[in-house]
């Protein structure tokens, strides 16, 4: 059974996919987000204050960047649970089936494509720190720098593994059961993806084509899943994408505003660094992983149909006792 039929291992009533999705938007957007709002509450000096800052201002009513940080990745946290919830409770299935179609979770493959993009991008900044360093200040503090650090890889992860599984596990997997094709959910979830990532800052400094960014990642990522029948690459690659993002390189207009190692003080603007990675980068990468792990069968994996499969009782109980986790 292939990754995208993981959801016929459990109940996909139609009902259960509209409860679930109520459970999840309650715990990632409600009650994750009580922390972030009671500590922007007690820094606001009055109500008015608190009104104007905004969510994505909170920063500015004087909250350290790093509880900042803390708090908002704790959002993902609880999101992260309601979604395990939902998947285990409603949807009556290991959450296992919604990571990868083996029997378990690759780990190799998770830092396999962690370490990779880790160093990938850091070369990147690496060579536009070189080439324009009058763009960049040395800001290294130690403890501040440091705390990041412990924040940044053990929440960060979540986080991502969040929006990974969130997207490319349970929506993909849902929709393309509901749809019985393949290629609709990949473009779906990728746009849908991209445009939630519009309420960033970037978006307002950047404009609307900063979307090609993001709707390109979510479809790289999608591909990744597909190809490879589970989740870890994708999973491996957000996780080191955003932890770099935080750690080395920050600035006053984007969504990671933490005491990283530089800022760049550049103004604001479309270059060639936002369309490498995904008309460059992303190919590259997926050449990569289809050598190292022997894909094939493209056109099947990305745009074939999907089937109800034939599972003997004993086996599937089999199968899903091996599943639990």
């Amino acid at each position: 059974m292939n990754f995208i039929q993981q959801p016929y291992k459990g109940q996909n009533d139609f009902w259960r996919y509209i409860l679930g999705f109520i459970v999840i938007l309650l715990g990632w957007q409600l009650f994750g987000a009580l922390p972030l709002l009671a500590t922007a509450v007690m820094h606001s000096k009055d109500m008015t204050e608190f009104r104007q800052a905004g969510a994505s201002n909170f920063m500015h009513l004087g909250i350290n960047s790093n509880l900042f940080l803390a708090l908002m990745l704790f959002m993902f946290v609880i999101g992260l649970a309601a979604l395990f919830f939902t998947v285990k409770v409603i949807h009556k299935r290991s959450i296992t089936s919604l990571i990868t179609s083996r029997k378990k979770i690759d780990w190799k493959r998770f830092f396999f494509s962690f370490g990779l993009w880790f160093l990938i991008s850091i070369a990147m900044l690496t060579v536009g720190y070189f080439l324009e360093p009058e763009n960049f200040t040395w800001n290294f503090k130690p403890v501040p720098f440091f705390i990041l650090v412990i924040i940044s890889f053990l929440f960060m992860p979540i986080q991502t593994s969040f929006e990974e599984l969130l997207f490319r596990g349970y929506y993909m997997q849902g929709i393309g059961i509901l749809v019985k094709n393949k290629w609709f959910p990949l473009l779906f979830t990728s746009a849908i993806f991209g445009v939630l990532h519009g309420a960033n800052p970037e978006v307002d400094k950047l404009g609307p084509l900063i979307m090609v960014y993001y709707i390109g990642t979510g479809l790289f990522l999608g591909i990744l899943t597909l190809m490879d029948e589970g989740t870890e690459l994708s999973l491996g690659f957000h996780a080191a994408n955003n932890i770099v993002a935080a750690i080395f390189v920050t600035n006053t207009w984007s969504v990671f505003q933490t005491e990283a190692l530089l800022i760049d003080n550049s103004e604001p603007s479309m270059r060639y660094e936002t369309f490498l990675p995904v008309f460059v980068l992303y190919p590259l990468l997926l050449l990569i992983f289809s050598k190292k792990y022997g894909w094939n069968n493209w056109k099947n994996k990305l745009f074939g149909k999907i089937r109800k499969p034939k599972i003997e009782v004993d086996t599937f109980f089999e199968e899903e006792s091996m599943l639990e986790i």
